[in-house]
């Protein structure tokens, strides 16, 4: 998208708005958010105070991800803007420089957080949220970061984030008492998503799928993958809803084990919230782990 398309649909917008009424949620502090989970996070601790937009859809992938020009429209009238980070928002710089935003702070919550170190990803892995232990320190950093650019209502993101804390930490409890009681350890992913949750909670992932987003496997590496699965007993190939399933359930069949399906970003009904989400991650991997 060219800056002078961007900024052509901006004035547009803006015109259009300035002819009509109060915008909905008038008051409220504007928030652009990534991808679901941080947006949930925001809206737990933002409450009432807030309107919070997710810029990557529900069933999108983020590494495959463009922003549509009404979504950069919100980030040139948001006052925050949430990103991951780990440049897991690779199309960010392009967003924040067509949003000419002079106002709007950007906030990096993956910042300062122990990042894995992952092969073709500049920075790392930037799965962090998918460890509970690690989304406590997201959700402090957005608590933060509402207080930076609305500090009068100060008390009041302290006490959402107080609870919502409270709540994260007892599902860090709840998924390692879980977990805790499974025969297996040991899995295949479609790609590195769950490394940070297998740290938290003692399993290995022994192989992905897809090294890189995009890059299918050659015929030899998805048959070094099903020598992976038999050596170890893997019971299952983990896909994920946002991303093809073909290769997958390829490995799959040839090692003769099932496909189970995870979601790392959620966003729709039944796993709306983070707590949600991983719950219903925890759940699938119960099916074959257990």
């Amino acid at each position: 998208m060219s800056r002078r398309l961007v900024l052509t649909i901006l004035a547009s917008a803006l015109l259009l708005a300035g002819c009509g009424q109060a915008a909905p949620g008038a008051g409220r502090v504007r928030v652009a958010v990534s991808i679901p989970p941080l947006a949930d996070m925001a809206r737990q601790i933002g409450g009432d105070r807030v309107t919070v937009v997710e810029l990557v859809p529900p069933g999108a992938s983020v590494h495959t991800y463009e922003p549509a020009p009404r979504q950069v429209q919100f980030v040139s009238e948001a006052q925050l803007l949430i990103l991951n980070g780990v440049n897991l928002e690779f199309w960010a710089p392009k967003v924040i420089d067509a949003a000419d935003n002079p106002r709007l702070q950007v906030v990096y919550t993956a910042e300062g957080l122990p990042i894995l170190e992952q092969e073709g990803e500049e920075g790392g892995n930037p799965h962090v949220w998918l460890s509970p232990a690690l989304a406590i320190r997201q959700a402090e950093r957005i608590r933060d970061a509402l207080i930076a650019v609305d500090d009068a209502h100060r008390d009041a993101y302290e006490a959402n984030a107080s609870r919502y804390l409270a709540d994260l930490r007892a599902l860090d409890e709840e998924i390692r008492s879980e977990t805790s009681t499974w025969t297996h350890r040991r899995f295949v992913a479609f790609h590195s998503a769950w490394v940070y949750f297998a740290e938290a909670y003692g399993l290995e992932q022994v192989a992905v799928i897809e090294e890189s987003p995009g890059r299918e496997p050659s015929p030899e590496y998805i048959a070094g993958i099903v020598q992976v699965i038999r050596r170890y007993d893997v019971p299952a190939v983990f896909a994920e809803v946002q991303l093809p399933t073909k290769a997958a359930e390829a490995v799959a069949a040839e090692a003769g084990v099932p496909v189970i399906t995870l979601d790392p970003l959620g966003g729709v009904e039944g796993r709306s919230t983070y707590v949600e989400l991983l719950r219903y991650n925890v759940r699938q991997m119960t099916q074959v782990l257990r």
